[in-house]
This record gives C-alpha cells, structure tokens and sequence, in this order.
C-alpha cells in the first residue's frame, strides 16, 4: 500500500486512540520555528485537520490564535479538550464546517489519512482566499551505528515493522495541491532539531506507530524489551537530529469581477 491509497486502510488510521495519551507525550512536538511562522501569518481562524491530541493546536492556542480541530477518533480527541483545544468529531473530507471559514488550516503527521482528492477540495472549500494550508511531517534520525544496532534487533524479532529513525523517503506521487487550480504558491520548507531520548521514551514512542500497533500486543511487548535493552547497551540514550518537512498551499484568491 503506497502513502496515496494508506488513508483506505481504517482500522490502521484509527489505532492511534488506543495510546492517546503515549502519543500525546512521546510524539515530537511541533518546532518552535514552525509555530512562530504560523503565528507570523496573523490568522484570524485556525482549522487543525486531524488534530489528534492537541501537539499543533496548543502551542498555536497559546500564542493567542484561535484554534478548533477536527479529529474522526474520540479518544484522541478527549486529550486535546483536557487541553483547552475546542474538537469535533468527523474525518476531515466528511466534516460539516455549517459555512465556517478559516485563514490556516494545519495538519501535523496526518494527511497520508486523509483522501488526497476529496481533501483538497475540502480545504479549498474552507480557506478564505489567500488562506494558507500547511501540512508537515516529522521524523527522528539517528545516527548510523545506532541504526546498525536497531536493524539487528528488528531483523531478529520485527522484519515485517520498520526502523524509525532513518531520513524519510522523498515520495514520488505529485501533489494533488500543485495540480489544483484552487491553490497557487505551493512551497516546501524544512525544520530541524535536536532531541534526546532515553531508552524507556523511545520504547514508548515507537509503540504509537500504526505500523507497530499492527504487529500486535505479544509481538510488540517483546520488540521494546529487545530494543530497550539494546539501548541500554548503547548508553542508555539516543540522540535525535530531527527534521520537519513542511509543504505549504495558499488557496488562490477570487477574481475580480
């Protein structure tokens, strides 16, 4: 299954609600950058798509925006409320917006969910004119003899799972926001940072992963008791130069009559 058609398979894209609260605290927060960028933009109305449990809508909240998020998972949703984060409960191509309008929509680690056509129509339908939608991607990278241990410990006990860490693949599949004629000024941005986690935090964090969450209970359990201890082993610790890959659309602003 390719990242196009990955939003078909929904029971993997509704197996982040069992660990809401372990992807609230492992998951990489948004970089400082980032919402400091969206900020810049002055946005009236903020629409966070797949909002999950709030790590793009509180920081933008706590900069004074005013943020809503739509998120199809209820148990998701209850941490971001916990929060302060206004949600409602929809997948975002089937969302009824009742005529409300936005100036940034954002959409951290989530659009490959999403129907690529019938979200950009979506979005288009609710960007104001001149409107911006960022959707943004984050990975951890580790360092190769790092890597060269985890691949050891996967190849062992998880083949069919795989290792994050590594530089995320470019895709090759066109940006159905390039192709539209409802967007203009389609951009990619990236930002990095540095992150240390211990071995029990990245145990942790894998195990948010769909594509962990798939490898079952007993599966799992066994794999972070292999790759803690192998952790362990290594100091303890990991270090992360971590990226965020960011692609922009502004929605194109209406002729004048």
């Amino acid at each position: 299954m390719t990242s196009e058609d990955l939003h078909l398979d929904r029971r993997r894209a509704r197996s982040f609600g069992s660990v809401a609260d372990q992807y609230d605290r492992y998951r990489p927060a948004c970089p400082d950058a980032l919402i400091e960028d969206f900020v810049a933009l002055r946005p009236e109305r903020v629409l966070d798509v797949a909002c999950g449990t709030g790590k793009v809508a509180v920081p933008l909240a706590k900069h004074g925006l005013s943020v809503l998020g739509v998120e199809p998972d209820e148990r998701m949703a209850e941490v971001a409320r916990g929060h302060g984060v206004p949600v409602e409960i929809a997948p975002f191509e089937t969302w009824d917006d009742a005529g409300r309008r936005f100036d940034l929509i954002t959409c951290g680690n989530a659009w490959h969910w999403i129907d690529p056509a019938r979200g950009v129509l979506k979005a288009a339908a609710v960007l104001r004119p001149g409107g911006v939608i960022a959707r943004f991607w984050s990975y951890h990278l580790l360092e190769e003899p790092v890597l060269a241990v985890l691949d050891a410990v996967y190849g062992r006990l998880a083949p069919d799972a795989p290792v994050h860490g590594r530089t995320a693949e470019k895709s090759t599949e066109v940006d159905p926001f390039a192709e539209s004629d409802a967007f203009s000024s389609v951009e990619t941005r990236k930002y990095r940072w540095e992150d240390t986690l211990s071995a029990d935090e990245w145990v942790r964090l894998v195990a948010t992963y769909s594509d962990h969450q798939r490898l079952g209970p007993e599966r799992l359990a066994l794999l972070q008791r292999a790759l803690y201890e192998a952790i362990q082993g290594l100091g303890g610790a990991v270090r992360s130069h971590g990226e965020t890959h960011v692609l922009s659309a502004r929605r194109a602003t209406l002729p004048s009559s």
